[in-house]
């Protein structure tokens, strides 16, 4: 499913260069529940938007479904962004303006599907989140965990093959964010790959494979 080789991100700051990951070498199978943790600064969320394909390695060669996506054209790649990878953000980045129903069809607008199906699917997304009535109010008008929901709704309304989330109960309470994360673990056992990078050792245990990062490299790694 994923599988990285030799990956390493360097960046330039004035005349020093920071390796952020350095030489990473990782293998994430088909519907895998993995999180990634380490103290800020080890490279877990570069790590995350490379694996994202927000990001490009300086060095090494990224295979998504045996496909070499390092390779690709701009163009290409954010293909395979919109259709095979769901992101998850703790700040939830919906659109103000949209209602949740409107936030969780865009990425169906963006592929071109037509009308009447786009309707269906939000609205059995809408179910699956339990806010169906909710469907016609603004991010502002929800709560943090009904939001983050919604973002859940929308990064998961084209099926993609990996879903990756970014601190995604950062900003929210333990119990809402409890809720959150028995959505993301029904996504798991419904056959997403879910990656989480977390500071939260509680939600790190949760995942069925661990692995932990510090100054760059993968420095642990168990089940």
């Amino acid at each position: 499913m994923i599988e990285l080789s030799g990956i390493s991100r360097i960046f330039t700051m004035g005349d020093q260069e920071v390796r952020a990951l350095n030489r990473i070498n990782l293998r994430i199978g088909p519907g895998e529940y993995l999180s990634v943790m380490g103290p800020s600064g080890s490279g877990k969320s570069t790590l995350l938007n490379i694996i994202g394909l927000l990001d490009l390695p300086t060095h090494g060669t990224y295979r998504l479904e045996s496909r070499d996506v390092t390779a690709l054209s701009e163009a290409e790649q954010a293909k395979v962004r919109r259709e095979r990878i769901g992101f998850i953000f703790q700040s939830f980045h919906l659109v103000p303006r949209l209602t949740a129903a409107e936030n969780i069809e865009l990425p169906l607008i963006l592929e071109g599907l037509p009308p009447a199906e786009r309707q269906a699917r939000v609205q059995a997304a809408l179910q699956q989140i339990d806010l169906s009535d909710r469907a016609h109010h603004r991010p502002a008008e929800l709560s943090g965990g009904q939001r983050q929901r919604v973002a859940i709704a929308r990064a998961t309304i084209l099926n993609p093959a990996v879903l990756l989330a970014d601190e995604p109960t950062g900003n929210l309470d333990h119990k809402t964010g409890a809720e959150v994360v028995a959505l993301l673990e029904k996504l798991h056992h419904a056959g997403t790959t879910v990656i989480v990078v977390t500071h939260d050792r509680e939600l790190g245990g949760r995942a069925h494979r661990r692995i932990q990062m510090r100054d760059g490299e993968i420095v642990g790694d168990e089940s």
